[in-house]
């Protein structure tokens, strides 16, 4: 017997729990009618394993054919089942959307400390994202200039010791708002630095002005021309004009900052980093037979509404599913796993601490939280305020 965590009802409000329907939705209806025909359609050009696996489990996803679990209410009596979930991470936004849920859950409550948190957003030009998209050891040397770049500007706001290091988690999304192919990097850095002085962590904390922002994009955009140069995936002419355009195509934005005590803030805009490639609920059926897809917001040309064939959708969801074994995000300076600091600085992230800062050298004893799982059933009482099996339910078995 496995009861309902009591954490649970600390973020629950008293709501109706309706399990979901797949088979009911236009995505799942066009990957069924549609799979078998794209796969011969693309037979002389198949794509990657990965691509089709991950196709064929989302038909299996929430399907009770395919197995669940039975939940039973000891105070009513009333049982109820639970399909098994594909746990995939391109096609089913729901399995999608709970990896997004948990990876902020577990950032803002066992991670991130009591410290201010910037979001910083690059954009490569067109010419340069096909190869971001298709080569991973490219992307991530793409990722270690643009963080060591923002770790630079950071010790040239502050008055920290030279020693000291940053903090931040990346996102690689791989998508626009219209799916589209749009890989580009979302990265939450800790607003300071951090330093060890007599055997205690600092905080050193930074003021960074557009100015400063402005100038990391420059030397971002230098240090990456270089990097396609070295490659041999640019040619000198071209990186001379990108280097001289005052809009080369890339893009950093720097604007949105979450103040140390917004923990709330700082959850919905990690589960911004790490959302889906696209949202089930914005697609519509058509009369005719075609998809309808509501983008969050217009393309370039004012065009707001997206009408796809079935065919279409599947291909457009084919270039989105990220490859397998790849980290979906990363650690850097101090909450990399090698890092000394690490277990020094999380532990501020467990227990609310008075902030230590440069001109204030007393601190308290924190007290230690051991991090938790987060279930399902914890998830959704967290996301959507409601109890999905009840204060008494517990799990009876499976099938």
């Amino acid at each position: 017997m496995l009861a309902i965590d009591p954490i649970v009802a600390e973020y629950a409000q008293p709501s109706i729990y309706s399990r979901r329907q797949p088979e009911k939705t236009p995505l799942f209806q066009a990957v069924l009618g549609n799979l078998e025909s794209w796969l011969e359609e693309r037979w002389e050009d198949p794509p990657a394993q990965y691509v089709e696996r991950e196709f064929r489990n989302y038909l299996k996803c929430g399907i009770l054919a395919h197995g669940f679990a039975r939940a039973h209410c000891e105070q009513c009596g009333h049982d109820f089942l639970i399909a098994f979930s594909c746990k995939g991470r391109g096609v089913c936004s729901s399995c999608c959307s709970r990896r997004m849920a948990e990876i902020a859950a577990h950032l803002v409550d066992h991670v991130i400390p009591y410290f201010p948190v910037r979001q910083w957003v690059l954009s490569l030009p067109k010419r340069l994202r096909y190869y971001i998209h298709h080569n991973a050891k490219l992307c991530s040397k793409v990722l270690r200039i643009f963080m060591n770049e923002i770790n630079k500007q950071l010790h040239s706001c502050s008055d920290s010791p030279l020693d000291s290091q940053f903090g931040g988690v990346s996102f690689l999304q791989r998508f626009g708002s219209r799916l589209n192919v749009h890989p580009h990097y979302h990265s939450c850095v800790i607003e300071g630095l951090f330093s060890v002085q007599n055997e205690e962590v600092r905080f050193h904390e930074a003021v960074i002005t557009n100015t400063d922002i402005y100038a990391v994009e420059k030397r971002v955009r230098k240090r990456v021309i270089r990097l396609f140069c070295r490659h041999g995936l640019l040619l000198k002419e071209e990186a001379d004009n990108m280097l001289r355009w005052d809009h080369s195509g890339f893009s950093l934005d720097g604007s949105v900052l979450i103040e140390a005590d917004d923990r709330e803030g700082l959850e919905r805009l990690i589960r911004y980093c790490s959302r889906p490639p696209f949202s089930g609920s914005r697609l519509r059926t058509e009369a005719d037979g075609k998809l309808l897809y509501i983008p969050p917001k217009p393309g370039t040309r004012g065009k707001c509404l997206l009408s796809l064939t079935p065919m279409e959708l599947i291909e457009r969801v084919a270039q989105l599913i990220p490859p397998p074994r790849k980290h979906r995000h990363h650690y850097h300076g101090v909450f990399a796993p090698n890092s000394p600091l690490r277990r020094h600085v999380v532990r501020l992230a467990m227990s609310q601490p008075k902030i230590i800062r440069t001109d204030c050298p007393e601190t308290e004893e924190e007290e230690k939280r051991k991090p938790s799982s987060y279930t399902w059933a914890k998830l959704i009482a967290r996301i959507y305020e409601t109890l999905p099996l009840g204060a008494h339910s517990h799990f009876v078995g499976s099938s």
